[in-house]
């Protein structure tokens, strides 16, 4: 009788060992930034693609949150004044907070893209608000759980916005083959 439990639990520990190793790395600083799509409360779908050359925050945060509803408005205000520059956020409410219906006021307020739907790795945060930041060629910069205020911002971004733009691999036309 025993036998079978301790093989039922093997089993399992390794069902779980193998989806772990099948699972995403966390993004980290310094690597390029693995892929994201996010769907917004507005219905647009962005991938990370999209805002190919532009600084983005991509901002992990719950209305339970009191460093987070402090941190919103603030995101909010530099957005306003920085999108101009190509700077980007995306806000991601975190499963635990209210449910849609009661974000999409919110959502309708701001002009930030608030995210209802998020696919890629950024998922696994463990504090909130969390935030990674991304510089124009597509590099993981800052991933931390923390709070901006307006010193941070300005000496985290001002400087990767007056990075220049990279410059997109130029296309070559296929190579004419010889008539054969």
């Amino acid at each position: 009788m025993r036998n079978w439990r301790y093989a039922i639990a093997a089993a399992v520990g390794v069902a779980v060992c193998a989806l772990a190793s099948t699972a995403p790395a966390a993004p980290k600083v310094g690597q390029q930034a693995p892929d994201f799509t996010v769907t917004t409360f507005g219905g647009r779908t962005v991938k990370l693609a999209d805002l190919k050359g532009d600084v983005i925050i991509l901002n992990f945060w719950a209305t339970w949150c009191a460093p987070c509803r402090r941190e919103l408005p603030l995101l909010e205000e530099y957005f306003e004044h920085y999108s101009k520059y190509g700077f980007q956020v995306l806000a991601v409410a975190t499963e635990d907070s209210i449910p849609e219906f009661k974000l999409r006021p919110l959502a309708a307020e701001l002009r930030i893209p608030l995210v209802k739907r998020l696919k890629g790795p950024y998922r696994d945060v463990g504090a909130v608000p969390t935030n990674y930041v991304i510089d124009r060629s597509g590099k993981i910069v800052y991933a931390q759980a923390a709070a901006f205020d307006i010193d941070a911002l300005n000496a985290l971004i001002i400087p990767l916005l007056n990075e220049p733009v990279p410059e997109s691999p130029p296309t070559t036309a296929p190579e004419a083959k010889p008539a054969g």
